[in-house]
């Protein structure tokens, strides 16, 4: 049990909670747009969830080690502290790597095709920072990808509508993780690593945040209009708009103690909530 749950804090499994509530919103509204049947697929959605987050967060371990061990915010991990040794790491990124891909082509030949080139984003992320300081799009891009390919797991087909929450995420994820690179913005001067904070500064890139959360809720919005949603959801995306200003309330230049809760808590209840007041949207108004 014990080992379980440093692979567990290992992939920071708790942080599914970001991406898995908006595949989930993009599954029930193609149900219902698209007129298909979602719940009999639904485990091998979850299963593609979890195998392509654990694949990533497994590999991104192993890429950083070197960068881990010498960071104080991050040399507790289970890699540098030898909880995990990287061949078991290695081991789990294989297997949730094969379980994505079967989890895909159970589902039909598109998602089982596109998975593929699915994998090779959401890995390759965990090298960005080396070379670009646009490594939080890139993020965001790669989890952006999940109700994309929940919507082609339903139908099979490429559809547009999709597009829409995909592009939001990528910028909900990106503003989320500029603000946490606040707290590695000397390590990373230091290393050498890129990102939007050490390129521009913690004002600056915080700036480029609020933009970019602005730019994840005007795509809600269209996303709502073109699948044709009701007032429901429209109240819940104002209520994700007023916890995105909160957010950004608990971080200043001059004052980052709360970027830990700015991260992890708010965020949090900005996904649950995408998933709530949509599926009681859809419910109430078919």
């Amino acid at each position: 049990m014990k080992r379980l749950l440093d692979f567990l804090e290992m992939i920071k499994f708790q942080h599914t909670v970001f991406a898995l509530p908006f595949a989930l919103t993009s599954a029930m509204v193609c149900a219902r747009f698209e007129r298909v049947i979602w719940l009999d697929k639904l485990g091998w959605i979850l299963l593609a969830m979890v195998g392509a987050r654990s694949a990533a967060m497994g590999f991104n371990r192993i890429v950083d080690l070197r960068y881990d061990a010498l960071n104080p915010r991050t040399q507790n991990r289970e890699l540098p502290t030898g909880k995990i040794t990287v061949r078991q790491a290695s081991v789990l990124v294989a297997v949730a790597a094969a379980l994505f891909v079967l989890a895909a082509y159970q589902l039909n030949t598109l998602a089982f095709v596109l998975s593929f080139p699915a994998l090779f984003i959401i890995l390759f992320y965990s090298y960005t920072k080396r070379f670009t300081s646009f490594c939080h799009l890139i993020l965001g891009f790669g989890i952006g990808i999940a109700p994309f390919g929940a919507w082609i797991a339903l139908t099979g087909r490429w559809a547009w509508q999709p597009l829409l929450l995909t592009v939001a995420v990528m910028f909900w994820v990106a503003g989320f993780d500029i603000i946490y690179a606040t707290l590695d913005e000397e390590f990373d001067k230091k290393m050498g690593l890129h990102s939007m904070v050490r390129r521009w500064g913690v004002a600056c890139a915080l700036r480029w945040a609020r933009w970019f959360h602005v730019l994840f809720f005007v795509a809600l919005i269209a996303f709502g209009a073109v699948t044709h949603l009701g007032s429901i959801y429209y109240i819940g995306v104002v209520a994700i708009g007023a916890f995105l200003a909160y957010e950004h309330a608990l971080v200043r230049p001059d004052d980052l103690r709360r970027v830990n809760m700015a991260f992890f808590t708010v965020n949090g209840v900005i996904s649950v909530t995408m998933l709530v007041v949509t599926a009681i949207d859809l419910m109430v108004h078919g």
